[in-house]
Protein backbone atom coordinates (compact mmCIF):
# COMPACT_ATOMS: atom_id res chain seq x y z
CA UNK A 1 0.00 0.00 0.00
CA UNK A 2 1.10 3.49 0.42
CA UNK A 3 0.53 6.54 1.95
CA UNK A 4 -0.68 8.78 -0.65
CA UNK A 5 -0.75 12.93 0.34
CA UNK A 6 -2.85 14.64 -2.40
CA UNK A 7 -1.51 17.49 -4.77
CA UNK A 8 1.84 18.02 -6.86
CA UNK A 9 3.50 14.26 -6.01
CA UNK A 10 6.67 12.55 -5.70
CA UNK A 11 6.78 8.95 -5.40
CA UNK A 12 9.10 7.90 -2.50
CA UNK A 13 10.08 4.09 -2.80
CA UNK A 14 12.57 3.41 -0.32
CA UNK A 15 12.41 0.54 2.40
CA UNK A 16 13.91 3.10 4.85
CA UNK A 17 11.36 5.85 4.41
CA UNK A 18 11.18 6.87 8.22
CA UNK A 19 15.37 7.12 8.27
CA UNK A 20 16.05 10.50 9.39
CA UNK A 21 17.89 11.20 5.54
CA UNK A 22 14.52 10.30 4.01
CA UNK A 23 12.65 12.28 6.66
CA UNK A 24 14.79 15.29 5.37
CA UNK A 25 14.68 14.55 2.62
CA UNK A 26 10.50 14.69 2.19
CA UNK A 27 10.40 17.44 4.45
CA UNK A 28 12.49 19.43 2.18
CA UNK A 29 10.30 18.53 -0.98
CA UNK A 30 6.98 19.50 0.87
CA UNK A 31 8.89 23.34 1.73
CA UNK A 32 9.08 23.37 -2.55
CA UNK A 33 5.46 22.57 -2.68
CA UNK A 34 5.44 18.92 -3.46
CA UNK A 35 3.41 16.58 -1.20
CA UNK A 36 4.71 13.06 -0.93
CA UNK A 37 3.73 8.96 -1.50
CA UNK A 38 5.51 6.69 0.38
CA UNK A 39 4.99 3.22 -0.94
CA UNK A 40 4.84 0.99 2.47
CA UNK A 41 3.62 -2.63 1.28
CA UNK A 42 2.24 -5.63 3.22
CA UNK A 43 4.25 -7.83 4.58
CA UNK A 44 4.26 -11.06 1.69
CA UNK A 45 6.94 -12.78 -0.61
CA UNK A 46 10.55 -11.26 -0.69
CA UNK A 47 10.98 -7.02 0.34
CA UNK A 48 11.56 -6.27 -3.37
CA UNK A 49 9.13 -8.11 -4.45
CA UNK A 50 6.74 -6.24 -2.78
CA UNK A 51 7.94 -3.17 -3.28
CA UNK A 52 8.35 -3.66 -6.96
CA UNK A 53 4.54 -4.59 -6.95
CA UNK A 54 3.28 -1.17 -4.81
CA UNK A 55 5.00 0.50 -6.62
CA UNK A 56 3.73 -0.18 -10.55
CA UNK A 57 0.17 0.20 -8.56
CA UNK A 58 1.14 3.40 -7.04
CA UNK A 59 2.09 4.94 -10.52
CA UNK A 60 -0.77 3.55 -12.40
CA UNK A 61 -3.39 4.69 -9.87
CA UNK A 62 -1.62 8.50 -9.59
CA UNK A 63 0.71 9.16 -11.86
CA UNK A 64 3.26 11.24 -9.79
CA UNK A 65 5.83 14.08 -10.91
CA UNK A 66 8.79 12.42 -10.30
CA UNK A 67 9.71 8.58 -8.50
CA UNK A 68 12.69 8.99 -6.05
CA UNK A 69 13.82 5.29 -5.82
CA UNK A 70 16.52 3.43 -3.76
CA UNK A 71 18.63 0.99 -5.95
CA UNK A 72 18.80 -1.51 -2.96
CA UNK A 73 16.08 -3.43 -0.85
CA UNK A 74 17.08 -5.21 2.49
CA UNK A 75 19.62 -7.16 2.92
CA UNK A 76 19.17 -9.79 1.07
CA UNK A 77 21.70 -10.39 -1.81
CA UNK A 78 18.62 -11.29 -4.40
CA UNK A 79 17.80 -7.68 -3.28
CA UNK A 80 20.58 -5.57 -3.84
CA UNK A 81 20.54 -3.87 -7.31
CA UNK A 82 16.25 -4.64 -6.90
CA UNK A 83 15.80 -1.05 -7.48
CA UNK A 84 16.89 -1.60 -11.21
CA UNK A 85 14.13 -3.93 -11.95
CA UNK A 86 11.94 -1.61 -10.64
CA UNK A 87 13.22 1.63 -13.01
CA UNK A 88 13.26 -0.96 -15.87
CA UNK A 89 9.45 -2.13 -15.08
CA UNK A 90 8.95 1.97 -15.13
CA UNK A 91 10.69 2.75 -17.84
CA UNK A 92 8.97 0.27 -19.89
CA UNK A 93 5.77 1.57 -19.27
CA UNK A 94 5.99 4.75 -18.28
CA UNK A 95 9.40 6.23 -20.35
CA UNK A 96 8.71 9.81 -19.50
CA UNK A 97 8.29 10.05 -16.25
CA UNK A 98 11.32 11.39 -14.24
CA UNK A 99 13.03 9.07 -11.62
CA UNK A 100 15.72 9.74 -9.50
CA UNK A 101 17.97 6.69 -8.48
CA UNK A 102 19.06 6.54 -4.35
CA UNK A 103 22.45 4.92 -4.53
CA UNK A 104 24.85 4.02 -0.89
CA UNK A 105 27.09 2.61 -3.01
CA UNK A 106 29.35 6.12 -3.32
CA UNK A 107 32.13 4.10 -5.00
CA UNK A 108 33.65 0.65 -6.06
CA UNK A 109 32.27 -2.19 -8.40
CA UNK A 110 28.54 -2.11 -7.09
CA UNK A 111 27.98 1.83 -8.01
CA UNK A 112 29.50 1.01 -11.59
CA UNK A 113 27.11 -1.84 -12.12
CA UNK A 114 24.02 0.08 -11.07
CA UNK A 115 25.25 3.04 -13.36
CA UNK A 116 26.16 1.25 -16.26
CA UNK A 117 22.74 -0.94 -16.37
CA UNK A 118 20.92 2.64 -15.88
CA UNK A 119 22.48 3.49 -19.58
CA UNK A 120 20.12 1.40 -21.44
CA UNK A 121 17.27 3.35 -20.94
CA UNK A 122 16.78 6.75 -23.09
CA UNK A 123 14.40 8.44 -20.50
CA UNK A 124 14.75 11.04 -17.88
CA UNK A 125 16.58 9.06 -15.22
CA UNK A 126 19.53 10.45 -12.97
CA UNK A 127 21.43 8.72 -10.03
CA UNK A 128 22.09 10.48 -6.73
CA UNK A 129 24.21 9.42 -3.34
CA UNK A 130 22.15 8.69 -0.59
CA UNK A 131 24.14 11.30 1.55
CA UNK A 132 23.32 14.08 -0.54
CA UNK A 133 21.63 16.97 0.50
CA UNK A 134 18.26 17.38 0.59
CA UNK A 135 18.41 20.43 -1.36
CA UNK A 136 20.34 18.48 -4.31
CA UNK A 137 17.51 15.90 -4.27
CA UNK A 138 15.22 18.76 -4.85
CA UNK A 139 17.68 20.41 -7.40
CA UNK A 140 18.22 17.48 -9.23
CA UNK A 141 14.25 16.44 -9.27
CA UNK A 142 14.03 19.70 -10.51
CA UNK A 143 16.41 19.37 -13.59
CA UNK A 144 14.35 15.87 -14.34
CA UNK A 145 10.59 17.14 -14.10
CA UNK A 146 11.92 20.70 -16.20
CA UNK A 147 10.50 22.80 -13.47
CA UNK A 148 10.60 26.09 -11.58
CA UNK A 149 8.92 27.82 -8.50
CA UNK A 150 7.06 31.14 -9.06
CA UNK A 151 9.66 32.68 -7.43
CA UNK A 152 13.31 32.93 -7.61
CA UNK A 153 15.61 33.45 -5.29
CA UNK A 154 19.26 34.40 -6.65
CA UNK A 155 21.21 34.45 -4.02
CA UNK A 156 20.25 36.80 -0.46
CA UNK A 157 19.47 40.17 -2.74
CA UNK A 158 18.10 38.94 -5.90
CA UNK A 159 14.26 37.38 -6.47
CA UNK A 160 12.54 36.98 -9.82
CA UNK A 161 8.59 36.75 -9.24
CA UNK A 162 7.76 35.00 -12.28
CA UNK A 163 3.87 35.56 -11.87
CA UNK A 164 4.52 38.76 -11.58
CA UNK A 165 6.65 39.25 -13.90
CA UNK A 166 9.14 41.84 -11.70
CA UNK A 167 12.84 41.24 -10.41
CA UNK A 168 12.94 42.51 -6.78
CA UNK A 169 16.40 43.86 -5.26
CA UNK A 170 17.33 43.84 -1.60
CA UNK A 171 17.19 41.73 1.67
CA UNK A 172 14.31 40.63 3.51
CA UNK A 173 10.85 42.72 3.37
CA UNK A 174 13.54 45.60 1.95
CA UNK A 175 13.27 44.18 -1.68
CA UNK A 176 12.29 46.92 -4.64
CA UNK A 177 11.38 46.40 -7.60
CA UNK A 178 14.05 46.97 -10.55
CA UNK A 179 10.83 48.44 -12.75
CA UNK A 180 13.29 49.03 -15.59
CA UNK A 181 13.69 45.43 -15.75
CA UNK A 182 10.20 44.87 -18.05
CA UNK A 183 9.19 43.01 -21.33
CA UNK A 184 12.32 41.82 -23.15
CA UNK A 185 14.69 42.10 -20.46
CA UNK A 186 12.44 40.34 -18.16
CA UNK A 187 12.26 37.48 -20.46
CA UNK A 188 15.74 37.08 -20.84
CA UNK A 189 16.67 37.15 -17.01
CA UNK A 190 13.57 35.02 -16.33
CA UNK A 191 15.11 32.10 -18.57
CA UNK A 192 18.64 32.80 -17.17
CA UNK A 193 17.19 32.29 -13.54
CA UNK A 194 15.24 29.56 -14.42
CA UNK A 195 17.97 27.76 -15.74
CA UNK A 196 20.39 28.32 -12.93
CA UNK A 197 17.69 27.20 -10.49
CA UNK A 198 17.56 23.95 -12.22
CA UNK A 199 20.98 23.64 -12.78
CA UNK A 200 23.28 26.13 -11.11
CA UNK A 201 26.64 26.57 -14.36
CA UNK A 202 24.76 25.82 -16.87
CA UNK A 203 24.93 28.34 -19.56
CA UNK A 204 21.99 29.35 -21.67
CA UNK A 205 22.44 29.35 -25.60
CA UNK A 206 22.24 32.45 -27.98
CA UNK A 207 19.69 30.67 -29.70
CA UNK A 208 17.33 30.65 -26.20
CA UNK A 209 17.87 34.21 -25.41
CA UNK A 210 17.79 36.33 -29.36
CA UNK A 211 14.21 35.25 -29.03
CA UNK A 212 13.76 37.96 -26.87
CA UNK A 213 15.96 40.57 -29.47
CA UNK A 214 14.99 42.76 -32.14
CA UNK A 215 16.85 44.57 -34.83
CA UNK A 216 19.16 42.89 -37.62
CA UNK A 217 21.39 42.16 -35.49
CA UNK A 218 20.01 40.03 -32.18
CA UNK A 219 23.06 39.24 -30.67
CA UNK A 220 24.41 42.98 -30.71
CA UNK A 221 20.50 43.65 -29.46
CA UNK A 222 21.07 40.75 -26.48
CA UNK A 223 24.77 42.00 -25.57
CA UNK A 224 22.93 45.65 -24.94
CA UNK A 225 19.82 44.01 -23.06
CA UNK A 226 22.13 42.25 -20.99
CA UNK A 227 24.36 45.19 -19.94
CA UNK A 228 20.90 47.42 -18.94
CA UNK A 229 20.12 44.22 -17.17
CA UNK A 230 23.06 44.20 -15.01
CA UNK A 231 22.93 48.28 -14.59
CA UNK A 232 19.62 48.23 -13.19
CA UNK A 233 20.38 45.53 -10.51
CA UNK A 234 23.49 46.87 -9.32
CA UNK A 235 22.34 50.32 -9.39
CA UNK A 236 19.44 48.78 -7.25
CA UNK A 237 22.36 47.31 -5.37
CA UNK A 238 24.44 50.50 -5.18
CA UNK A 239 27.09 48.64 -6.97
CA UNK A 240 28.11 47.68 -10.81
CA UNK A 241 28.66 44.71 -12.73
CA UNK A 242 31.60 43.70 -14.52
CA UNK A 243 32.30 41.11 -17.60
CA UNK A 244 32.48 38.47 -15.06
CA UNK A 245 29.88 39.58 -12.50
CA UNK A 246 26.21 38.73 -12.50
CA UNK A 247 25.30 37.10 -16.21
CA UNK A 248 28.59 35.97 -18.07
CA UNK A 249 29.28 36.21 -21.91
CA UNK A 250 30.65 32.49 -23.00
CA UNK A 251 32.21 33.76 -26.08
CA UNK A 252 30.24 31.68 -29.22
CA UNK A 253 28.01 29.85 -27.07
CA UNK A 254 25.66 32.16 -24.40
CA UNK A 255 25.12 33.46 -21.17
CA UNK A 256 25.10 32.05 -17.63
CA UNK A 257 23.73 33.30 -14.48
CA UNK A 258 25.97 33.67 -10.99
CA UNK A 259 24.41 35.04 -7.92
CA UNK A 260 25.84 38.23 -6.64
CA UNK A 261 28.57 37.56 -3.64
CA UNK A 262 26.76 38.97 -0.42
Amino acid sequence: MARVNAGRNILVVDDESESDILRAVRRRLEEEGWTTTVIEPESGHSLGEEFEAATLWSIEQTLPDAVLLDVRFGQNRDDQFRGLSILGEIVERWPKLPILMFTQYAQGPDRETAVRDSLKWDAPVDFIDKLASPDEVVLRLRRLIGTAPESIPIGNHILVDVSARLVYVGEGEDRDPALEIQGMKFEIFRELAVTWYRSPGELVAFARLERYSEGEDPRASLRVRIREIKDAIGKAMNTRFGPSELIINIRDQGYRLVPPKS
